[in-house]
């Protein structure tokens, strides 16, 4: 079962990976079309409506890889004190009561309304020849199918901590490193700072 989860987790992070590239390519084009449209005077009409598109999809394609990370935004004033079997019991009274239905009714109304924008291949408002808005539309429903995947491993990990009475593993990934957990790292204490800074202190007012 673990293996299973890991696999589901493993897709969401490469499907999130793949379209955080997004951005790269998001930021190059905000950038030469404010250079074109300032520098050159020759804005060009469909820039917005591309960056829409871009930003659009990377956030609605990452929602699975956020997910398998547990870095969504919840209250931790109190939640971090719980302890963990009380942690995963709300979490699947939430997921079943809230994730579960609104991320169903997203796949549902999704696929109609990317049906229905590919029925008449809908384009953007602007002018004839726009970018083509069925594909984006296209995103909703697959995006919406592939948070379900990862809903449900969430909503498994919550019955196996309930059992156990732990969190079962996570795969690995980048994650912030805050300052006392860099300070154990490198085997630094507060007080060796404070030393090193005295000892500058004293060499500049030396010179």
């Amino acid at each position: 079962m673990q293996k299973l989860l890991l696999t589901i987790d493993k897709i969401s992070t490469f499907v999130g990976k793949i379209f955080a590239w997004l951005i790269v390519a998001l930021t190059f084009l905000i950038t030469y079309e404010v250079f074109s449209r300032y520098a050159l005077n020759t804005p060009h009409p469909y820039a917005f409506d591309v960056m829409l598109i871009m930003y659009g999809t990377l956030f609605m394609m990452s929602g699975a890889y956020t997910l398998s990370k547990n870095g969504h935004v919840r209250g931790d004033v109190l939640y971090g004190f719980f302890p963990e079997r009380l942690q995963a019991g709300l979490d699947l009274v939430l997921y079943i009561v809230f994730f579960l239905p609104g991320v169903v009714a997203l796949c549902w109304a999704g696929y109609d309304f990317a049906a229905e924008s590919w029925a008449i291949r809908e384009r953007s408002m602007i002018g004839s020849g726009g970018p083509a808005i069925y594909l984006f539309k296209s995103v909703i429903p697959a995006a919406g199918a592939i948070l379900l995947a990862q809903g449900i491993v969430e909503i498994i990990r919550c019955v196996i901590c309930l059992k156990q009475g732990q969190w079962p593993s996570r795969q690995e990934d980048v994650k912030e490193v805050d300052v006392d957990q860099l300070k154990a790292m490198v085997h630094v204490q507060d007080e060796d700072i404070a030393e090193a800074d005295a000892s500058m202190t004293r060499k500049g007012s030396d010179t």
